[in-house]
């Protein structure tokens, strides 16, 4: 059985960013690093990310920092440019997977309540035998129960699965379960990281 090869969606195959959105709001990426580490954004985000309602989110995190007040609702308020383009390279490295036979999944740290906002702009969706999201399953990476949910969701074991994601905590969590690991960079490393696990034939284009 050929292995499935799984990717991670934001900064993967899906240009996601706060600093999109920030970058018009405030004067450099220094600035946007010191309000984002002000804020916790990486303490709530994945709170969203596992199922938390935005609005309640909003404004439990508005009230807790007045004095940044706008900034914290515009988040909430201008969410969809926080999520760019497709990563074309990527999503053309997913497609040689798939033409050579193996079947392609996602699993993403994503809210379903924001996914639904902006899946309409991502086409290769269409193109992924499945995918599962931490809004869906009431949990995000790196906790390993998403990981089994995945799994269970698929139909196999975790050995039988390369999965692709740009956070080394994700990548460690995965290949304690028995995930084969590979931390995305690039496409170009990730295709000859591909070519040396014997998926793909060698450097496309």
């Amino acid at each position: 059985m050929k292995k499935a090869v799984v990717f991670d969606f934001g900064a993967v195959l899906i240009d996601w960013s706060p600093y999109h959105l920030y970058r018009k709001l405030l004067p450099s990426d220094e600035a946007i690093r010191e309000f984002l580490e002000e804020i916790k954004f990486s303490e709530f985000n994945p709170l969203l990310d596992a199922g938390y309602p935005f609005a309640k989110m909003a404004k439990e995190l508005t009230e807790k920092y007045p004095h940044k007040r706008e900034l914290v609702q515009a988040f909430f308020d201008r969410w969809t440019e926080c999520s760019g383009e497709t990563m074309e390279p990527t999503a053309e490295v997913m497609r040689e997977v798939k033409h050579a036979g193996y079947p392609v999944y996602g699993l993403s740290n994503w809210s379903t309540e924001s996914f639904r906002w902006v899946q309409h702009k991502y086409t290769f969706l269409s193109e992924l035998d499945d995918y599962l999201l931490s809004g869906m399953a009431g949990v995000a990476k790196p906790d390993e129960r998403i990981f089994n949910t995945f799994l269970q969701r698929i139909g196999r074991p975790a050995e039988e699965c390369v999965f692709i994601d740009d956070s080394q905590a994700n990548i460690d969590a995965a290949s304690r379960l028995g995930f084969t690991g590979i931390l995305f960079r690039s496409a170009p490393q990730l295709r000859d990281e591909l070519h040396s696990l014997g998926i793909l034939n060698g450097k496309q284009g």
